[in-house]
């Protein structure tokens, strides 16, 4: 029954192909015997289903066999060897790339399906027709999904939702985004869907008269404008119109456009001789019109988009498109395999699909694990989209929300990493500045700047995140390592022994005992605090433990200020060169400095485990934060007076705040100054004494 249903879909493949179909349908059928769906149906009813769902986009041989035996190796005795050998390495490698992840033990559900999920993405990323298949899969399993459990509906519908439909639109496959969307809407909130449903079935009889009225009008207006097209009414789908609902917080009564108008012309330049006679049939929305046909969407979509006021005040949408943008609006990148037309528009699907799989690897490459791939990559799934012009007039796609700092990871990482400003429209502009429709942005690099940890505040795309996080982590890696690479010698000094001494083997003996994959990564752990530097020198010595005779105390590790993320300082005392300073070990955050007399580590110091004894670098070469309050009285122009006395000793004002005005006859201003020592303090504090309003100043600690 089940073979017969599948070769009516079939038949446009070669003899030789529906072989190999019909023997997977076989192999699948006597290793699913005797298992039944939660529906009670037999389980093989479930691969055919997803077989002849993707022979409707008529892929080929291979894709069909391999929607045939997708869950053979995970579900049955049938093995991976087996399907390679009876099928070919094309259709394993399918079948792998659709098999749920392997039964490996997570710590947690939530790991287990952004592993599962990171998986299926690469696959896909290998061979495109891994998400056709996995699609289907899902597609058919959300249609039969009455038969599970009612936690279980939600999660598998909250997944659809989330992951699933955003790539069924990622890949432009229109027609199932729709149903995913609703489907997922249908289990995951089933009394909302119920009374939506309810009302859109009585506003269809109250609003049918005014459809057939207006689809008419449109009729008679495009052949007396001497355009063949093909009109068509549409009901949006569920999903969307409660998104509508939703953002813009509007009642059903408040939606009126949950009908649509579809006009299919034969070629492009009749589908702008349709726009024409249409806004001149009913007038256009102002900032309701979207050419996609010039700038085609990021999954390869291509149609105009107008709102019309229609009769009554109704706003009508309406979408005017070709036959050829028509099949790829529907079936997206599958369209390649259903239309061999050789016609650009879905070749540029293809290529606009594949540029976005490579994008996908390129994240996977950055991320650390599962759980930040899929935070990276649920960002670029979502389809809102703004699009703005590099400075040669080449479009780029960005999610909405997009930032300079995106655009430049989405030019090339490099410029990403090495950007300090942004031009937009030719105007210069901060790095956050959010990018619209339209803008023309050049990016200004600097050869020496690296990415700003504050970027990740801001920035929404997958690939800036992922690429921003990789800098940092390496950076960090690299200052922690030299840091530590600093405490080790000390270690070593104290204990005697000349750094320069010990030699590789004794390194390699090292990494062999502490299972560590390289020197960096010891000096690292060193530097961030996770490693003791005196155990590790001890360790170092081949002799074990130096004799406590040989001791002498650890010196002073000297601190100049360009360490980078390995020392940081304290933000509650913010010591600076003059001060006199102790350096805590931070368990992953590396050394951080603070001030002797700090009442922060006052409960810390007789744990001399955490201590380094530290001293300044007498050639400090950069600029600290520093905090003063000045009492002063409320006349006007003592802003003035103070920064410009500030400025006048070379300081830089990095902040200032300032009491509300309650009518007193003083007031306190807290200035973030920037000083390269405690002499440079002192005389910036000199000269505002000076100022006659200047009642009372002091260095703020705490």
């Amino acid at each position: 029954m089940h073979l017969a249903e599948l070769a009516e879909h079939i038949s446009y493949l070669k003899p030789d192909d529906v072989a190999l179909v019909e023997k997977a349908y076989q192999f699948s059928k006597s290793a699913h015997e005797g298992q039944f769906r939660k529906s009670g149906d037999p389980y093989i009813s479930h691969p055919v289903a997803v077989a002849k769902l993707l022979a409707k986009w008529h892929l080929d041989a291979q894709a069909l066999a391999a929607a045939l035996l997708h869950d053979v190796v995970e579900d049955t005795p049938a093995t991976k060897q087996q399907v390679r050998e009876l099928f070919g390495k094309q259709v394993a490698e399918l079948v792998d790339g659709v098999s749920k992840l392997d039964r490996i033990e997570f710590q947690t559900e939530v790991h287990a399906q952004a592993e599962n999920f990171r998986k299926m993405l690469l696959a896909m990323a290998r061979d495109v027709r891994v998400i056709l298949i996995k699609l289907a899969d899902r597609l058919h399993n959300m249609r039969t999904l009455d038969s599970m459990a009612p936690p279980k509906r939600k999660r598998i519908a909250k997944e659809t939702l989330e992951i699933y439909a955003p790539i069924a639109n990622r890949m432009g496959l229109n027609s199932v985004y729709g149903e995913l969307e609703d489907l997922g809407f249908r289990y995951l909130y089933p009394t909302r869907y119920r009374v939506l449903a309810s009302a859109v079935k009585a506003a269809r009889g109250n609003r049918r008269a005014l459809v057939e009225k207006v689809l008419e009008a449109i009729q008679h207006k495009l052949r007396d404008a001497g355009v063949d097209a093909n009109v068509k009414g549409r009901e949006k789908h569920l999903y969307s119109i409660y998104k509508k609902m939703q953002g813009k917080s509007l009642t059903f009564s408040e939606v009126y456009d949950i009908y649509g108008f579809r006009v299919i012309v034969k070629e492009v330049p009749a589908c702008y001789l349709a726009l024409g006679a249409l806004h001149g049939l009913y007038k256009p929305i102002p900032g309701k019109f979207k050419d996609y046909i010039a700038i085609p969407k990021a999954n390869g979509y291509q149609s105009l988009h107008t709102t019309l006021f229609g009769p009554y005040g109704t706003p009508l949408e309406v979408q005017i498109r070709t036959q050829d943008m028509h099949k790829i609006a529907e079936a997206g990148v599958a369209s390649h395999w259903l239309y061999k037309t050789g016609e650009e528009s879905a070749k540029d699907a293809q290529k606009k699909t594949h540029q976005w799989l490579q994008s996908l690897l390129e994240i996977q490459s950055e991320s650390g694990d599962a759980i930040e791939f899929l935070e990276h990559i649920k960002v670029d799934l979502f389809p809102d989209e703004v699009y703005v012009f590099t400075p040669k007039g080449v479009i780029m796609a960005l999610p909405r929300g997009a930032t300079a700092v995106d655009f430049a990871y989405s030019v090339h990482t490099d410029i990403g990493n090495r950007c300090t400003a942004a031009k937009i429209n030719d105007e210069l502009a901060p790095l956050r500045t959010e990018l619209r429709n339209g803008d023309r942005v050049e990016i200004v690099t600097a050869p020496h700047a690296h990415p700003n940890p504050v970027w990740l505040n801001y920035v929404v795309t997958g690939k800036a995140r992922a690429h921003i996080r990789h800098s940092l982590k390496t950076m960090h890696s690299k200052e922690a390592a030299e840091l530590g690479g600093r405490l080790l010698d000390q270690a070593l000094r104290a204990l005697k022994i000349d750094p320069a001494a010990i030699d590789d083997a004794r390194w390699a003996e090292l990494l062999r005992e502490l299972g560590a994959k390289s020197r960096e990564e010891v000096l690292a752990d060193i530097g961030l605090g996770r490693r003791l530097n005196l155990v590790v020198a001890r360790r170092l010595l081949a002799s074990g433990e130096a004799p406590a005779t040989e001791k002498k105390p650890l010196g002073s590790l000297t601190i100049r200020g360009s360490e980078g993320m390995a020392v940081q300082f304290a933000q509650c005392c913010q010591p600076i060169p003059g001060d006199p300073i102790l350096g805590m070990i931070n368990k992953g955050k590396g050394l951080i400095i603070h001030t002797h007399d700090c009442p922060v580590i006052a409960q810390f110091r007789a744990d001399p485990d955490k201590w380094v004894d530290v001293e300044w670098d007498p050639e400090t070469k950069k600029l600290f934060d520093v905090k003063i309050k000045l009492m002063v009285a409320n006349q006007r122009g003592v802003l003035a007076k103070v920064a410009a006395e500030i400025a006048n000793e070379n300081s830089n004002i990095e902040n200032v705040s300032m009491e509300e005005e309650d009518g007193s006859a003083y007031t306190s201003m807290v200035f973030t100054l920037q000083v390269e020592d405690r002499t440079h303090l002192a005389r910036v504090m000199r000269g505002l004494r000076q100022i006659p309003e200047v009642v009372r100043i002091a260095r703020v600690k705490g």
